[in-house]
C-alpha cells in the first residue's frame, strides 16, 4: 500500500529515509509511514532481533521498497559510527530521522542515577543526532535537497527537576537544531525540532499519567502520523496539535513556577513509580 501525502515526501527529498530507534515507538512509527510512502529505509536500533522483526512488518506494508538493518547501540559512543558510516556509503538519504533517546527508569535525584546511565543519555541524547547529522549532511549540501528532523522534547525549554540530565541535553538538541537550519536553509536543507509533551511509548513507562492513551497523551502511531504531514512545512513545533495548544498556554508562565511545576510532577511520578515497585517486592 502507498499514500502520497506530506507534500509528497519522496519526490522532494529524496527515496530513502534513515530512522534511529527505528525498533519501537515514534522511530517505529515514522518508518510505517515511510513504507507506506514508498520510500525506501534504512532502520537502527541496537536489537539485531528487533531489527530483523520490524524489517518484516515493513516489508509486508510495502513489498517494493528496500529496507536496510544497523545494529548500533548509541550508548557506546564515537566508535559505533564508523559502521553506520560503511552502511551508508553511497545511498542517497533524503530524510533523517534522529529518534533515538534515553531516559532515566524514573524520575531521580542527580545523585541517585548510575554513571552508566548518565553516560548513556549524554551519548544517546547529544551524541547521536550530533553524530548522525555530520554524517549525512555533506551529501544532503551537494543534492541541495534533504530534511533532518531532531525529536527533542517539551522540557527543552526549562530546567526540569529529577529529570535534569535529560531536560539538558534535550536543550542542546533544541539549540543545535535551530542553529544548523540558519547554517544549511540556503542549501535546501530542512531542518525541524520536534518538541512534544508526553507520548505513550515505553521510554515513559514508570509515567502513570500515561499509561491509558487519550487525545491528550496520544500513541506513537497517532502522534506521527501528526508530526510526518509536517516534515518539510514547520522549522519547529509538538508534533502534535494538542501539545502546541498546551506549549503557547504554558509559555506565559514565569520560569520560577514551571521548574517548581515541574518538580511537584516529577516528584509525585517518582513516588508512585517506587509505591508501586516496593507493592510488587510485598507481594513477591
Amino acid at each position: 500500500m502507498s499514500i502520497s501525502k506530506s507534500g509528497d515526501l519522496k519526490k522532494r527529498f529524496g527515496d530513502w529515509a534513515v530512522v534511529t530507534g527505528a525498533t519501537d515507538g515514534i522511530g517505529k512509527e515514522y518508518a510505517k509511514e515511510f513504507a507506506k510512502r514508498d520510500m525506501n529505509l534504512i532502520l537502527i536500533s541496537r536489537s539485531m532481533e528487533k531489527l530483523c522483526k520490524t524489517k518484516d512488518e515493513l516489508q509486508l506494508l510495502n513489498f517494493n521498497i528496500r529496507i536496510k538493518v544497523i545494529e548500533v547501540d548509541f550508548s557506546r559512543g564515537k566508535f559505533e559510527y564508523e559502521k553506520i558510516r560503511n552502511q551508508l556509503k553511497d545511498i542517497p538519504v533524503g530524510i533523517l530521522i534522529n529518534n533515538v533517546g534515553a531516559l532515566s527508569e524514573y524520575p531521580m535525584y542527580f545523585g541517585e542515577t548510575s554513571e552508566s546511565n548518565l553516560w548513556e543519555m549524554i551519548n544517546v541524547n547529544i551524541g547521536a543526532p550530533t553524530f548522525m547529522t555530520h554524517l549525512i549532511i555533506e551529501d544532503m549540501k551537494t543534492r541541495k535537497k534533504g530534511a533532518i528532523v531532531n525529536i527533542c522534547s517539551s522540557l527543552d525549554t526549562y530546567p526540569s527537576p529529577l529529570l535534569s540530565v535529560y531536560a539538558a541535553t534535550k536543550t542542546y538538541v533544541r539549540y543545535f537544531t535551530d542553529a544548523l537550519r540558519e547554517e544549511y536553509s540556503k542549501y535546501g536543507i530542512m531542518i525541524q525540532r520536534l518538541s512534544p509533551y508526553y507520548v505513550n511509548t515505553k521510554m515513559v513507562a514508570y509515567c502513570q499519567l500515561v499509561k491509558k492513551s487519550s487525545t491528550l497523551f496520544p500513541t506513537a502511531a497517532t502522534y506521527v502520523k501528526n508530526a510526518i504531514e509536517i516534515i518539510g512545512k514547520l522549522n519547529s513545533g509538538s508534533g502534535y496539535w494538542i501539545h502546541d495548544v498546551i506549549k503557547f498556554f504554558v509559555s506565559f508562565l514565569p520560569m520560577v513556577l514551571k521548574k517548581k511545576i515541574i518538580f511537584a510532577h516529577t516528584n509525585a511520578e517518582r513516588n508512585a513509580y517506587l509505591k508501586l515497585l516496593q507493592s510488587k517486592v510485598i507481594e513477591e
